[in-house]
């Protein structure tokens, strides 16, 4: 049986990088204890920069990021909580990926940009999954990627936006009636599975015209009758359409 990959597709479609920053500016922030030189902690806030106060505090920051998303659009940036925290002495592997990070940003070797965007990248992705494992209570992209169930659907929709998915498709994939499917996806993730996978083809189809694919090619690749079609749903979505949208990114 194929493993569910709830975070792949995610991450892979957005150009996530994770650059040594000043305190001022970082979104993640590893911590050690000022007694020892043990490290004790890795704090991510998604959206913003991570608001420290250790003047009272047995710990202190020893290195300072700024991680960056690939873009706005990114639907983890709505669905994470506004700071992540995970403590490194709970896996020996993850202290291991820390020490290897902090060291790398000290030592600026060749290519060690390189390196630090791939070490941090995993760092993210174990944030990820710690959060995946807790869950949400709110609606949004969290909890329904938490959900077993719904979780197949929702990466079915990421690995194949170009799909004509319908509600019954997507409830056989999650194991459920197409009733209950419906009704728990509306709960969990906040929307109906057809406004997500309309959404999810938006956030793409923004994504290629910016890179400058023609805007025929991107209408069919992502089941839109016509470039009409994609126009209206671009507009509705974005407040203006493909050409404009285009127009701006050059313009920037």
């Amino acid at each position: 049986m194929v493993r569910c990959d709830r975070l792949s597709t995610l991450i892979g479609r957005f150009s996530l990088k994770v650059i040594v920053s000043s305190p001022e500016e970082a979104n993640l922030v590893i911590l050690k204890s000022i007694n020892e030189e043990t490290l004790t902690r890795v704090i991510l806030s998604p959206v913003t920069f991570v608001d420290l106060d250790t003047r009272n505090s047995s710990e202190k920051p020893i290195f300072h990021a700024k991680v960056e998303w690939g873009g706005s659009s990114n639907p983890l940036l709505t669905a994470l909580p506004a700071n992540i925290i995970l403590d490194v002495a709970d896996s020996s592997d993850t202290g291991n990926l820390v020490h290897l990070l902090i060291n790398e940003s000290a030592a600026l070797r060749c290519g060690s940009g390189a390196v630090l965007d791939r070490l941090g990248e995993v760092l993210i992705v174990r944030l990820l999954r710690k959060q995946l494992e807790q869950g949400s209570s709110d609606p949004g992209l969290l909890g329904g990627l938490a959900d077993n169930r719904l979780s197949k659907a929702i990466v079915a929709i990421h690995d194949n936006p170009e799909s004509n998915w319908c509600n019954e498709d997507l409830a056989d994939i999650a194991g459920l009636s197409m009733s209950r499917f419906y009704e728990l996806f509306k709960q969990v993730v906040g929307v109906t599975p057809i406004a997500y996978l309309r959404r999810w083809r938006m956030i793409l189809a923004r994504q290629d015209i910016e890179k400058g694919d023609r805007i025929q090619i991107v209408a069919k690749r992502y089941c839109y009758g016509s470039t009409e079609a994609l126009n209206r749903s671009f507009t509705r979505e974005f407040g203006h359409n493909p050409m404009q949208h285009r127009r701006l990114q050059l313009n920037k």
